[in-house]
């Protein structure tokens, strides 16, 4: 066995996982031929040795990529890399936006172009969990709607039960859940979504939550989901104040502004529902997004002219 001799170990050069389905394949010849000779076993193993040379059998060694083969293995520094890959399904996601105000909480998505003969109604990245709990979700549609499916018969089931509606945190703590339980087992795959749900508690008091693949779920003032979520986070945490989640008007203004920051097309391609205290959902018509994106471009060209004359004035002392 001169082709063992020449390497200080097979399985170290062509991975354990590799060596033993090549092993499943020769014992199922041998269960056809019922012979194979000692020659004959130092060929198959030595061809095979080629081919891992040539890279035409890509061997799975454990210093390498096959930490991402399985959801249930953890790199050696600690990563789950099928999580990771399912955040990256969601960065590619459309743009979500949320904020909570005082008595208003507002979702707004990116909305992109349907084909011609395609049907808008159809597409749609808001939806209604319950009277007052409304989603909105970045990532991959159909996995989406499993969720959507199972947390509206979570929210039945819990107001059959104890004849109260589910708070915010309730239903958002069993999204997360489930979403963690597809991290843990083999033969599945984490859902590809990150969500923000919002809605207002029995109590009256707004929430807003968001939750990722893994399964960690936090409350927040105002965050976003999707395309470029980090600039348009940024543009949140400049601009969100108190005084913008008192008033109404100006909590549905920042919304659409931060989408403004990545949607290129104004209006038409952004997609609004509000919910305010005591009230159900609402989705704003695109006549009525269009009339807030133009209060917001007059107020940009009155504060750029107050800036030109502020410039103006300082260079003339």
């Amino acid at each position: 066995m001169n082709f063992f001799r020449n390497e200080r170990s097979c399985l170290s050069e062509v991975g354990a996982f590799e060596f033993w389905r090549m092993m499943g394949y020769v014992l199922e010849a041998w269960l056809q031929s019922s012979l194979l000779s000692h020659s004959g076993w130092t060929l198959l193993l030595g061809n095979f040795y080629i081919l891992r040379k040539k890279n035409l059998i890509k061997a799975t060694t454990m210093s390498g990529g096959s930490y991402d083969r399985a959801i249930t293995i953890f790199s050696p520094d600690g990563h789950l890399f099928q999580v990771e890959y399912a955040q990256e399904a969601v960065k590619k996601g459309s743009t979500a936006v949320g904020v909570r105000g005082k008595n208003i909480v507002v979702l707004g998505v990116e909305r992109k172009a349907v084909a011609k003969l395609q049907e808008p109604r159809t597409v749609r990245k808001i939806c209604t969990l319950d009277d007052h709990v409304v989603m909105a979700f970045a990532g991959l549609t159909a996995d989406a709607r499993i969720l959507v499916n199972r947390a509206r018969i979570e929210c039945q089931s819990h107001k059959l039960t104890v004849e109260d509606p589910v708070t915010l945190e309730y239903i958002t703590r069993y999204i997360a859940t489930l979403k963690q339980l597809y991290t843990q087992s083999n033969g599945r795959r984490p859902f590809g979504i990150s969500t923000l749900i919002v809605g207002f508690d029995y109590d009256g008091t707004p929430r807003l939550y968001q939750t990722d693949p893994s399964g960690t779920y936090h409350a927040w003032k105002a965050n976003a989901i999707g395309r470029s979520a980090k600039t348009v986070r940024e543009f949140l945490e400049k601009h969100y104040s108190e005084e913008v989640a008192n008033s109404d008007d100006e909590t549905i203004k920042l919304a659409i502004k931060a989408l403004l920051e990545v949607v290129q097309s104004g209006g038409k391609n952004i997609e609004l529902a509000v919910m305010q205290k005591g009230e159900t959902l609402k989705i704003l018509q695109p006549e009525d997004v269009d009339k807030f994106v133009e209060d917001i471009e007059k107020e940009k060209e009155a504060e750029a002219e107050r800036k030109k004359k502020e410039k103006g004035t300082g260079s003339s002392k």
